[in-house]
Parts: structure tokens; C-alpha cells; sequence
């Protein structure tokens, strides 16, 4: 699904994440995780191609695409949810889902789906965006993505400033979407918990640099600790 071979990228000319070997299957949730400055969000940036890669490659359902701009990585599949609950703040929660939908042939279907994930959001569709919750917000940013059909599910701190109730059930939508084919995730998240039990996969990021990887089990927990020094 993804591949990321000795990726190196930054910002102008200073490189962040320096040769990064990364993979993610069909299917497979993938947690990235270290503390804040060790690069996991220009990692991810670079991965949708907001910003260039400085050396290496990113491997897409077997294509190379280290040189595709972000619009055409998004048409191949892919869907990046930034930090900060991000929308369109002067504009309705329904009208956030209409702006992503219309001009697909199934939109309807489409928000109809991604509303199921985030049944709390139907209440909403009326009201101005800006004026939602953080965790409000933070589910129609993940439901607007839904709305692509994405193939690759890319989430930068999902559960960042969301108050607690709000949390479980995102952290419970993000499992059931691994959970139902035809779709990864590459999660950044700093909740280890959650990181841990959602992915089959992990990766510790310490200054841009992979500092452990391997599967999550019953000492991975143990491991990403040791990794990030806690």
C-alpha cells in the first residue's frame, strides 16, 4: 500500500526526518509516535506531498509518486486529516460535508456513511462550523475525509485538546475503519494506549530519526517507552 524508502525531507534546506524506511499493507493501521519536534507531522506532510522530499522515495500502491503533487496523491487514494480540527469554519457542518461530496456520483451515500461513523454529527449539520467543539470538529474533519473514498486514512493527532468523553469515540471509529477492508491508516498519535491498540504496526520517531519499530504486542508498550526515554 505504502512505502517509504530512505525519505529525507524538511523545510527550505534543513532536513527534519532523515532516511526513513516506513511500510504500510492493505488494510494495516500503522501508528508513528515521539515527542513534539521529532518530526512525525513533516513526515506525514511529505507523505501527501505538501512538502517536497529531499531524498528517497514514496511508494503508493506500487507507484512511485515522490514527485506527484498532493492533488494527485489525494485523486490516487490517499486522505490527510491535518492537526488541529481543521474545516470551514464560516460554513455549516453539513455544508463542510456538501463541499467534499458534490460531483460524486454516490455523495449522498457517501456523507450518509461517513455520518454513521460519527452518528453525534446529525444534530449538528446546521450549525455554523466554527462554533463546534474541538472533539465536534475533530469528527467532521475525519468524516469529510471519509467522504473521498480514500484508500489511505493519514491522521495527524486526532485526539489532541478533545475533551475526554469525545476521545473514546473517535479512538472507537478509527478501529472499526481499520476494521472494514479497503482501507490503512497511518495514525500520528501521542496517546501510546490508543496508538498501541489501534495499529499492527509501530514506529518511535526521536530528531527525525526512526529510534524503534516492530509489531504491537505484549511488550511494545515497554519498547516505545524505552524508545521515547519516558
Amino acid at each position: 500500500m505504502l512505502r517509504l524508502r530512505d525519505l529525507t525531507c524538511g523545510y527550505g534546506r534543513t532536513a527534519v526526518v532523515h532516511g526513513i524506511d516506513l511500510e504500510i499493507g492493505a488494510d494495516q493501521v500503522v501508528s508513528v509516535m515521539g515527542h513534539n519536534g521529532a518530526g512525525k507531522t513533516t513526515l506525514l506532510r511529505a507523505v501527501v506531498g505538501l512538502i517536497p522530499a529531499m531524498g528517497g522515495t514514496v511508494e503508493f500502491d506500487g507507484a512511485d509518486v515522490t514527485g506527484r503533487a498532493a492533488n494527485k496523491r489525494v485523486k490516487a487514494g490517499m486522505a490527510y486529516v491535518a492537526q488541529g480540527q481543521q474545516c470551514f469554519a464560516h460554513l455549516t457542518a453539513a455544508e463542510n460535508l456538501r463541499l467534499v461530496a458534490d460531483g460524486r456520483k454516490n455523495g449522498k451515500a457517501l456523507i450518509d456513511a461517513a455520518l454513521d461513523r460519527f452518528p453525534a454529527l446529525r444534530g449538528l449539520l446546521g450549525r455554523q462550523a466554527g462554533l463546534l467543539s474541538g472533539g465536534q470538529r475533530q469528527q467532521l474533519a475525519i468524516a469529510r475525509a471519509l467522504i473521498t473514498e480514500p484508500r489511505l486514512l493519514i491522521l495527524d493527532e486526532p485526539t489532541e485538546g478533545i475533551q475526554p468523553n469525545v476521545v473514546a469515540e473517535i479512538e472507537q471509529a478509527i478501529v472499526d475503519l481499520a476494521g472494514t477492508g479497503g482501507l490503512s491508516v497511518l495514525l500520528v498519535e501521542q496517546h501510546l494506549g490508543f496508538a498501541l491498540q489501534a495499529a499492527q504496526r509501530y514506529y518511535v520517531l526521536r530528531s527525525g530519526r526512526v529510534a524503534s519499530r516492530g509489531d504491537t504486542g505484549p511488550e511494545s508498550n515497554v519498547l516505545v517507552r524505552e524508545a521515547m526515554a519516558i
